[in-house]
């Protein structure tokens, strides 16, 4: 078995040689940041995009990151290349560094790790079945650690044989853990939330995508238009583009994957894996 790497700061090094004090607030709290992104036949995919918003989660988080962008990109394919994975998962890790008190933000530690990480070229055709939750995640413009209460709502998952979970708030849903939320109306328009969530990159590629042919917003979007909605949709970098068909127990339009959805994962995925 190959010998795979990671950086820790400047240093490239072997995985399994990989350590992080143990004050760090990223340990102690569960303070920092993360992006990821895929890579496909050693291409990295949207890498810009998702740079763009680890950059804004650091200032989110008041997170002071020395290393530049041009060096993190640099890194990022020193990575690939010395790893030599075709399709991975690549992450980057702003942590809140090494903290005297274990309450304030320090100098933060940058860590960029791959895996091996493959999922279908095509859509999958079940679909798959959410339950709403209400709760608003903190910072919700920032890509933090924070996944606890997804975490915590695991068994619940499990009790009601659910996939996923969408999270609401005052009436409007928001976002799942870790994918955005697009439904369709009967009409054929292509609605996904816009306040209050994270702004995905797969995101904003579908949205592209969808406004070439349907009417396609990004507002507010409330529990009554899911519930009448003929299709659903999560975005993701790990999910692509993945047909929702079931809500609460209850099926979407025939509880198959919609004309519109699949129309639309043709699209992005002939985007992402060539035609």
């Amino acid at each position: 078995m190959s010998t795979r790497y990671v950086w820790v700061n400047d240093s490239l090094i072997p995985a399994d040689d990989a350590q992080v004090n143990i004050s760090d607030l990223a340990v102690q709290r569960g303070y920092g940041i993360f992006d990821f992104f895929k890579t496909i036949d050693g291409q990295s995919v949207f890498l810009e995009d998702h740079l763009d918003r680890f950059f804004r989660s650091a200032v989110l988080m008041r997170l002071d990151i020395k290393t530049s962008r041009d060096e993190v990109s640099n890194r990022i394919n020193q990575l690939i290349k010395k790893n030599n994975l075709s399709d991975s998962g690549i992450k980057i890790i702003l942590t809140g560094g090494f903290s005297e008190d274990g309450f304030n933000i320090a100098a933060p530690n940058l860590i960029i790790t791959q895996h091996s990480f493959q999922i279908p070229r095509t859509m999958q055709e079940h679909g798959v079945s959410v339950i709403t939750h209400e709760y608003q995640r903190q910072f919700a413009n920032a890509k933090t650690l924070d996944y606890l209460q997804a975490i915590w709502l695991q068994p619940v998952l499990k009790e009601k044989k659910a996939d996923d979970v969408l999270y609401h708030s005052n009436g409007l849903i928001r976002e799942c853990p870790r994918a955005n939320f697009f439904i369709v109306t009967k009409d054929d328009q292509v609605l996904t939330p816009e306040s209050d969530m994270l702004k995905g990159v797969s995101r904003k590629q579908v949205l592209e995508i969808s406004a070439a042919t349907y009417h396609t917003e990004a507002r507010d979007v409330t529990l009554d238009e899911l519930r009448n909605a003929k299709e659903a949709f999560i975005t993701s970098t790990t999910k692509n583009i993945l047909p929702v068909v079931q809500v609460d127990g209850k099926f979407l339009g025939d509880g198959r994957p919609g004309a519109v959805t699949r129309a639309l994962a043709e699209k992005y995925n002939g985007m992402i894996y060539g035609s």
